[in-house]
């Protein structure tokens, strides 16, 4: 039986067989503040090649009426499995007319329903990527099979009620039906309603052609007074502007509303005009600058989608990677070129986060080729990783570089122009960049696109007795594919820089030469540098353009260590830190002189991005990569320093909060704890540091984990707090109790029952897995192993996956663990989905054995 899954070759041939026209689909949302199920009739047009069966996706409690040109099919005999049997189309035209009840859902899949606790209101918004809308109407649920889409919706009076179209004025004898007009010819997974009482502030893009564009954000009453509307805005007409000139292409849909939802699974969803962004973007508190931008690369990620995606899209899921890594690639790059950005550093920030995130996902066993093989829904499910998102950004900037940028663009152009309003395979891509470029891109894209790994980059110098450069070389090793991953190692063209760095008389270490040069085989000559002075750092990909890891030299090693956050610019640390980590993750660099690298260049490190991405790298590598009987002499090396630099940042800076976040996430002696104790409750201060509401939260944490506070002092912070996000994070303080009833009772409640929505559930798990903690935990990994596979087969994906990945016991750093996973691997026979994610589990066990093992050595 199918399940809710759905293979390419059941796509393959429906969409052989059907064409659609479009969709006529009503839903009734006026009970939804009672919740329960909502009736959704739908009536879909579709032409048919020939006289023969087929399904159309449906996902319901119940099944009231189903009519096929004209004839009854009965609900008990052809809705089953998620699907709903046609069992003879005509040849030519036909219309299906479908009526159930759907289901509310607490899971961010399919219509999510949401009350405030402030207003006690509801909110409703739909999540349809991958295979969701079958959650909220009948559809042909793949991304070839695209149409229009009509919604009439019947809601509460004075709600909003947004969908792909303007919002039209409700009528209807009550005022509550709101009737859209038809969407242009798209996929049904970017399809979207949202609806409730939303507050919304309202504005508009204008193109230098006279074009206007309605702008809009909205979010809960009870977060307007947080809602910064003016810089969305703002960040999103530089988008319009940037994306316009480089796709030469209007923006193809009649308005762009950006919602900020709650108990949002993702960073946010491409919905054609109806662009959905997690709430917590709505910041509610002080933040860094990186969030800042981080935002905005969101923001920009999904705008991009609006042509990449939305009006050109994929035929089938293994080209999910080009929607994404497209996606991130022209967000990053509109952040650091868009006249009047606020973050022209952007490639630093993806070196140092996107980048990092790739690296470790090409090690797991569960790598894979950037253009994956795809067979059905529950492979996409898992997919999206950082292969698909970051290496593929990564490797379509390698490509720019290959290609130059106005090459790419014009085929980028070309494509859009070609493609609109179609779905299409990356050989259509390629074959207009080729156009554009002159160049051959087969090998290029059999060579990056369809194999794994990581390749290493090596610089191999020769110097005379007088540092004189005789001869120099980049070598080229293959990737270490881990034991289990698929495909052969090879050897990739690069397109790379290199940078010549001298140390100035002030101690900075500035670059002198850049070379850009093709890398390809495994050794490739350099030209031109035999007989200069051999430079103080030679640093291998500089400008970051490929995709590959990067070692230094002995010499520049040395140099680097000592000098790390003295270069002038911010990229080249950034490549050096991820450098230093990517050793210490390989077990290369002990943790404990990673420790000391970071604490040597950390105060000099001006970029709060790169800053923040080193205290969780620090904090990481303590609670897993070092060795058991030093950690706690690091860990109280780390907190001393935290709290010293938190003393010495200048006050009310973004590095002054990230310091005070650092030292609130490994306090543990007396002292500090009183210190967190003292700064919540006002006896003691740190000059311009303000404790606001999401700071009061982490300090409590902290104190109710290490036992220094408890279920009185986390009921007192909610009343002061009483939002759905203080919720969250009283579940969180109150699983990090460390106490054997408190664990029971957050197991009991993610694992033993399914009341919780999704974000309580991930909060509660967060809370629950406490580094401090091991012994309290041992007791449940093999409750895991026991539970696993059945909360996988009886939970909807994100609740499922949310327990494989957060519940594992990855705190467990033993051959015993590992042991205990292959045996369970060996007995339960899981899903190939559940398999991979234990696997990637596993993996990270193993990694860490490796790391302690070499972080002991003297």
């Amino acid at each position: 039986m199918p399940g809710t899954n759905l293979t390419r070759e059941e796509a393959r041939e429906r969409a052989r067989l059907l064409r659609v026209e479009g969709y006529e689909i009503a839903l009734d949302i006026s009970g939804a503040p009672e919740g329960g199920t909502f009736r959704s009739e739908t009536v879909v047009r579709f032409e048919a090649r020939e006289a023969a069966p087929t399904f159309i996706d449906l996902v319901a409690p119940a099944v009231r009426d189903i009519t096929l040109n004209g004839e009854a099919l009965d609900p008990e005999k052809v809705f089953a499995d998620s699907r709903i049997a046609l069992p003879q189309l005509a040849a030519g035209a036909n219309e299906l007319r479908v009526v159930a009840d759907c289901a509310y859902t607490n899971t961010g899949e399919g219509l999510h329903r949401f009350v405030d606790p402030v207003d006690q209101q509801t909110y409703l918004y739909t999540q349809f990527e991958v295979p969701d809308a079958r959650r909220v109407f009948a559809c042909f649920e793949q991304p070839d099979l695209k149409g229009t889409f009509r919604f009439t919706v019947t809601a509460p009076q004075g709600w909003s009620v947004i969908s792909n179209s303007p919002t039209p004025q409700p009528g209807g004898a009550e005022g509550n039906v709101w009737e859209f007009e038809p969407t242009p010819r798209i996929s049904s997974y970017i399809t979207a309603l949202i609806a409730g009482p939303y507050h919304s502030v309202h504005s508009s893009w204008q193109g230098p052609d006279g074009r206007t564009v309605p702008l809009a954000v909205y979010c809960r009453p009870s977060l307007a007074e947080h809602l910064d509307a003016d810089h969305i805005f703002e960040v999103t007409r530089q988008g319009f502007d940037w994306f316009e000139e480089k796709f030469d292409f209007p923006y193809p849909f009649a308005k762009y509303d950006q919602l900020f939802v709650p108990e949002f699974n993702a960073g946010a969803m491409e919905n054609a005009g109806a662009v959905t962004i997690r709430d917590q973007y709505v910041f509610r508190s002080k933040v860094t600058d990186a969030a800042y931008e981080m935002r905005a690369e969101t923001i920009l990620h999904e705008l991009a989608h609006m042509w990449f995606g939305d009006l050109v899209t994929m035929e089938w899921w293994n080209d999910l990677w080009l929607n994404e890594s497209f996606a991130t690639y022209t967000s990053i790059a509109c952040q650091a070129h868009a006249p009047g950005s606020r973050w022209p550093h952007a490639w630093t920030s993806f070196a140092n986060q996107m980048k990092t995130w790739a690296y470790r996902q090409d090690q797991l066993p569960s790598t894979h080729p950037i253009m994956a093989e795809i067979r059905d829904l529950d492979d996409v499910l898992v997919n999206f990783d950082g292969i698909t998102y970051a290496k593929g950004a990564s490797v379509l900037k390698q490509l720019v570089a290959y290609v130059g940028m106005d090459e790419f663009f014009r085929g980028v152009q070309a494509y859009f122009k070609r493609h609109a309003w179609a779905n299409t395979t990356l050989g259509d891509l390629l074959t207009a960049l080729e156009q554009t470029s002159g160049r051959d891109l087969k090998t290029w894209s059999r060579k990056w696109l369809e194999t794994a790994g990581i390749n290493i980059l090596r610089p191999q110098i020769a110097t005379d007795d007088e540092g004189m450069i005789v001869s120099f070389a980049v070598r080229q090793e293959a990737p270490a594919l881990p034991e289990g991953a698929t495909g052969e190692p090879v050897l990739r063209p690069h397109r790379i820089a290199i940078g010549l760095y001298e140390l100035s008389e002030d101690g900075k270490l500035v670059r002198t030469d850049r070379i850009e040069l093709d890398v390809d085989g495994e050794l490739t000559e350099v030209p031109g540098l035999a007989g200069r002075a051999r430079p103080a750092v030679v640093l291998l990909n500089d400008d970051d353009l490929s995709y590959a890891k990067v070692r230094l030299d002995p010499e520049s090693l040395a140099v680097v260590t000592r000098h790390l956050g003295d270069f002038t610019d911010s990229l080249p640390r950034a490549l050096c830190w991820a450098a230093a980590w990517d050793m210490t993750r390989d077990g290369e660099m002990r943790t404990r002189d990673y420790l000391e690298l970071v604490l040597s260049g950390i105060g000099k490190e001006s970029d709060i991005g790169v800053v923040q991405t080193l205290q969780r790298q620090v904090k990481l590598a303590l609670d897993l990569y070092a060795a058991p009987d030093w950690r706690p002499a690091g860990l109280a090396r780390w907190t001393e320093a935290a709290l010293e630099h938190l003393r010495a940042a200048e006050p009310g800076s973004d590095h002054q909060l990230a310091w005070a976040r650092a030292f609130a996430a490994t306090a543990r002696t007396e002292e500090q704890l009183a210190m967190l104790g003292g700064l919540l409750d006002g006896s003691r201060t740190v000059e311009g540091l303000s404790v606001d509401t999401e700071l009061r939260w982490a300090f409590l944490q902290r104190l109710a984990a290490t036992g220094a506070a408890g279920e009185a002092e986390i009921d007192a912070e909610l009343q002061r707090d009483a939002t759905a996000a203080g919720e969250r994070h009283a579940a969180t303080a109150l699983a990090a109790r460390p106490t054997a009833e408190a664990k029971a009772e957050a197991w009991a409640k993610v694992v033993e029952s399914e009341k919780l929505p999704n974000a309580v559930q991930e909060a509660v798990i967060a809370g629950f897995v406490q580094p401090d903690q091991r012994e309290l935990l041992a007791p449940y990994a093999e409750k895991y192993f026991a539970a696993v596979k059945g909360v996988w087969e009886t939970r909807s994906h994100e609740m499922a996956q949310q327990i494989a990945v957060g519940l594992y016991p990855a705190l467990d750093i033993s051959r015993e663990n590992l042991a205990a996973t292959d045996a369970w691997l060996e007995s339960a026979q899981p899903s190939a989905a559940l398999r991979r994610l234990v696997l990637e589990n596993r993996a990270g066990v193993e990694r860490a054995l490796k790391a302690q093992a070499a972080d002991a050595t003297a």
